[in-house]
């Protein structure tokens, strides 16, 4: 054979064995993002941008790009969305610079970071499940500006498992005065470390049974005073359950700062106090009963309210086939005259409703006394000049006061201790309390 045929065979073998090879090769790597570090200093793999270099070749099924150009295909309800999950980034210099067109191409599990700024006009209706929409660094704010989805809030969250986390939303109006920064609707939402200023309604629920609402260290203030309804800062209807811990509530107007018709509601750790310029009515209200936990807030009335009680507890009668109320660890501020810290509604309640007041500091001039069957142990009245600056927002006891670490223990009831495990830290939040360390009367330790 010619040295001319030698090479033409040898090359063909060569084509040869480079085809079997490549046929057992795994297909290449698609490319799926980039790694960073997040807010916490945790690593995160984030979607790699449809204008990135690595994404102008084609788009990856899942990813939002894929989806605005149809290729992906969303998970169906309660199947696995760990595999398409997307993270959908907002912001005034990104390819996504509005939130409703975030809203347009989220699917399930998806995760919407907002970067700081002002949004104008982002009314949305949140429809897809398993959500996490999170504002990333100095909080977002979301401006009303007349906008509303379907007359009802700034957001509608319609039927979620959802957690919204480091959002402010401001200046909500709708016809029927009811605008709220979230209207939830239905499901389990977390909100987390968000902000309401200037809303008719900060948080407004519907009344399905079986929703679930967590709010945790976040601010609620600044009631419109425009004419019209009573503008609560949080108004939760006739809903499983209802969570509020870590949170600042003021400067309410005629409205409740907290009114929950829940089926249980747990108010720990939290900071109700009207404040200056404010005139809300109750700070606290359970119209309906139900079983109430109220432990280690800080809860005060304005001098400007027209309404002389501070929480009310049964208002508007029976809702629910389990009522009891349990307030622990409280400190009460109310400096009026003729005022009440607690109005119990024993004739609109089942005979035999529970109230237990188990060391709470009454600060101020109001009355307290038992008015329903229960236990009221541990509760110590008195002056504002008691504590060291209630003006300035510090609500302690001075190191020297005689009540410092003199508290008895307040025990547990329906398998849950009333012992406090936090308080309330400003702005908004709480710290841990030293485990063991003698307790004092009140809310802060």
């Amino acid at each position: 054979m010619s040295y001319g045929a030698l090479a033409v065979a040898a090359l063909a073998l060569g084509f040869l064995v480079t085809d079997v090879l490549a046929d057992r090769l795994p297909p290449a790597p698609t490319e799926l993002g980039s790694v960073r570090r997040n807010e916490q200093g945790k690593l995160e793999a984030v979607t790699v941008p449809p204008d990135s270099p690595s994404a102008s070749g084609g788009a990856t099924p899942g990813s939002a790009l894929s989806r605005e150009r149809g290729l992906g295909k969303a998970p169906e309800k309660g199947s696995a969305t760990a595999a398409t999950a997307t993270t959908i980034v907002v912001g005034p210099l990104e390819r996504i610079r509005s939130i409703k067109e975030a809203a347009r191409i989220a699917r399930d599990g998806d995760t919407i970071e907002i970067l700081s700024g002002e949004y104008r006009q982002q009314a949305v209706v949140w429809s897809q499940n398993r959500l996490t929409i999170r504002g990333i660094g100095r909080r977002p704010v979301l401006i009303a500006d007349g906008d509303s989805a379907e007359g009802k809030a700034m957001w509608v969250v319609r039927n979620a498992d959802m957690l919204i986390e480091n959002i402010e939303f401001r200046g909500v109006r709708v016809p029927d005065g009811n605008g709220a920064g979230i209207r939830f609707e239905k499901g389990h939402l977390k909100v987390l470390r968000c902000a309401f200023f200037d809303n008719e309604m900060g948080i407004l629920t519907g009344g399905n049974t079986e929703s679930v609402l967590e709010v945790e260290d976040s601010e609620f203030g600044d009631a419109p005073r425009h004419a019209g309804g009573l503008h609560h800062l949080l108004y939760v209807g006739t809903i499983a359950r209802l969570s509020v811990s870590g949170s600042r509530l003021q400067q309410g107007f005629r409205g409740h700062l907290i009114k929950s018709r829940a089926r249980a509601s747990s108010i720990v750790y939290n900071l109700l106090v009207d404040g200056v310029g404010g005139s809300a009515s109750y700070e606290l209200e359970f119209p309906n009963g139900g079983l109430a936990w109220v432990v280690g807030n800080i809860i005060g009335q304005s001098p400007t309210t027209d309404n002389r009680d501070l929480i009310s507890y049964g208002a508007e009668g029976q809702r629910w086939p389990d009522n009891a109320l349990y307030l622990a660890h409280n400190t009460l501020v109310d400096d009026r005259l003729g005022g009440r810290f607690l109005r119990v509604w024993n004739d609109r309640m089942p005979a035999g409703t529970e109230v237990w007041a188990i060391n709470n500091l009454l600060v101020g001039h109001a009355e307290f006394s038992p008015q329903a069957p229960g236990r009221y142990a541990g509760n110590q009245q008195v002056d504002r000049s008691a504590l060291v600056d209630a003006d300035g927002l510090d609500f302690r006891l001075p190191g020297n006061s005689p009540l410092r670490g003199k508290a008895m223990a307040p025990g547990s009831v329906r398998e849950r201790s009333l012992t406090p495990a936090a308080e309330f830290r400003l702005p908004a939040g709480t710290r841990p309390l030293v485990v063991g360390k003698p307790l004092s009367a009140g809310a802060l330790q």
